[in-house]
């Protein structure tokens, strides 16, 4: 097992020291590149249009990329032969040629069923909401974690989900992918998945420092991992193939949801059993934290 490996503390350390690289790398791409905002935030124009329901997006998506110059996002609407486009608003001047001609060579009845705008007043108020909602999850997450464990054992668990969003929104920073509602939506799914790994084995570690005070914090920690790394293995392999096959299989509206969603499920195995493990040994958490305090005589 992973545990009898008479170096799974100095791999647990080693991997800490890993992480917190991968972190500082990607909050230096954060910092510099910033996140490259998608219409859900920046606003744009929403068009939606009827062509032969035998027409699929992959062929539609290069006539209107080359023609916009730009990448457009190309939404089944439901219906047969509708589809919802999505593209950003051209710099005063340029005039984008009409939806019909553009996709005039591959039918000739295409019908633009309507256009709107979405100004960026709108798109202010959703990276504020998305924002407010990423800061209530987190709080609400500390405050749980600190009230269910002991302070030092659920620092190891909030840095590693502190870990898994930063290295996300590195991966999403330095490739410039667009961020948008539905790779937000991932974010703060990779919040309760990473969280549940964590506490299952800080748990564990909890348990073992009760029932066997006389083993050190190290062997206390490597047997939790021993003991829960199957269980987190099938979990995340499991999840990883459903993930994978809406990466493969979801097409372009859900890409950026896939791709963040798969980043933050190695991420947060990763991060469980080397950060959230290691970090409670660097601050000394030991039997004696969880020893039932005295209670005092009254005279």
């Amino acid at each position: 097992m992973f545990i009898n490996m008479k170096n799974a503390t100095k791999w647990r350390h080693m991997t800490s020291v890993v992480s917190i690289g991968l972190m500082i790398f990607a909050l230096s791409m954060i910092a510099t590149k910033g996140l490259n905002w998608g219409l859900d935030f920046t606003g744009g124009i929403v068009s939606e249009v009827q062509i032969d329901s035998k027409i699929t997006s992959s062929e539609i998506a290069p006539l209107l990329d080359a023609s916009f110059k730009q990448d457009v996002a190309v939404i089944a609407s439901g219906e047969p032969g509708r589809w919802v486009l999505r593209y950003a608003i051209p710099p005063k001047g340029v005039e984008l040629p009409p939806l019909t001609e553009v996709l005039a060579p591959l039918h000739s009845d295409v019908q633009v069923l309507n256009t709107s705008i979405v100004g960026p007043q709108v798109g202010q108020e959703l990276t504020e909401q998305g924002g407010m909602a990423l800061l209530v999850s987190v709080l609400v997450i500390l405050a749980y974690v600190s009230y269910r464990f002991e302070w030092r054992l659920a620092s190891g668990s909030l840095f590693a989900l502190t870990h898994d969003i930063v290295f996300v929104l590195g991966f999403f920073a330095a490739t410039q992918m667009e961020f948008n509602l539905t790779t937000l939506a991932a974010i703060l799914a990779i919040l309760g998945y990473s969280l549940n790994d964590s506490i299952i084995i800080a748990d564990r570690i909890r348990e073992l420092l009760i029932a066997k005070p006389e083993l050190s914090i190290q062997e206390v920690n490597n047997q939790a991992v021993a003991a829960t790394f199957s269980r987190t293995m099938v979990t995340s392999g499991t999840t990883l193939i459903t993930v994978g096959s809406l990466w493969l299989l979801g097409g372009g509206p859900l890409e950026g949801f896939a791709i963040a969603m798969f980043i933050g499920i190695v991420t947060g195995t990763w991060s469980s059993i080397s950060v959230g493990t290691s970090l409670p040994e660097y601050f000394g958490l030991n039997s004696d934290h969880y020893k039932p305090k005295p209670v005092s005589e009254e005279p």
